[in-house]
């Protein structure tokens, strides 16, 4: 039994090491954008492979774990890893995807339009934050918090698809820019998208349910975007 806590608090310490470095190439891929940065987005590329790596360990790690047949909080445990560092795999992906847009981006004339990037991306930022504390401190409150956020996060994205929408229209000559601006807008969305499923994730991790596809009520006063018209 010492030598299987040995192993979990191991495990624990690769996937907080890996949710670090996601969140520091999100951090970074979207200084390198709003900076103009090629060297910084060149670097987010470049350290990709730390996070790819990490992941297979978890995995190698997760599987030697479960052939020890650990208890039922220890399974969940395990089973939560394996499936956020998946998650914060391709919360690494996603930021490698804004970098690259970020380097082409360096080298063409700024789209002269306001977006609110900076919002989005703290939002984004802040609901991955959020889930990983909650996984930290096992705290299934928090993680349930985080869940309702993402409709705001979605409606922010739709805004910025539709006003670049509208500026590609008016400047045909800006329309590859103003692409490369969507799938960063894309990219942000997705993220906050895998911190909800971090959530759910630690949900189940701390109260042995199962919360994937129910209904979460929207905020107090906000209508309901199933029921609304």
């Amino acid at each position: 039994m010492e030598h299987l806590h040995s192993d979990l608090v191991e495990l624990r310490q690769k996937l907080l090491t890996m949710a670090s470095l996601a969140e520091v190439s999100v951090n970074q891929a979207v200084r390198a954008l709003i900076d103009r940065d090629y060297d910084l987005a060149m670097q987010v590329h470049n350290s990709d492979h730390l996070i790819d790596r990490l992941e297979m360990e978890i995995d190698d790690a997760s599987i030697h774990l479960l052939a020890k047949a650990p208890l039922a909080g220890d399974l969940r445990f395990v089973m939560v890893a394996m499936k956020i560092s998946h998650n914060l795999e391709r919360v690494g992906d996603e930021a490698t995807k804004i970098a690259k847009r970020a380097r082409e981006l360096c080298q063409e004339p700024p789209v002269k339009m306001q977006l609110d990037f900076p919002r989005l991306t703290s939002l984004a930022l802040d609901s991955l934050k959020s889930a990983l504390d909650a996984f930290v401190h096992r705290d299934s409150a928090a993680a349930r918090a985080i869940i309702p956020r993402d409709r705001q996060i979605d409606a922010l994205n739709r805004e910025i698809n539709e006003l670049l929408a509208d500026f590609m229209v008016a400047h045909p000559e800006a329309v590859h820019r103003c692409l490369n601006l969507t799938v960063i807008s894309k990219s942000l969305e997705r993220i906050a998208d895998h911190a909800k499923n971090m959530a759910e994730d630690v949900v189940y991790l701390c109260e042995a349910q199962d919360i994937r596809h129910s209904r979460i009520p929207p905020p107090s006063g906000a209508p309901d975007p199933l029921t609304a018209g």
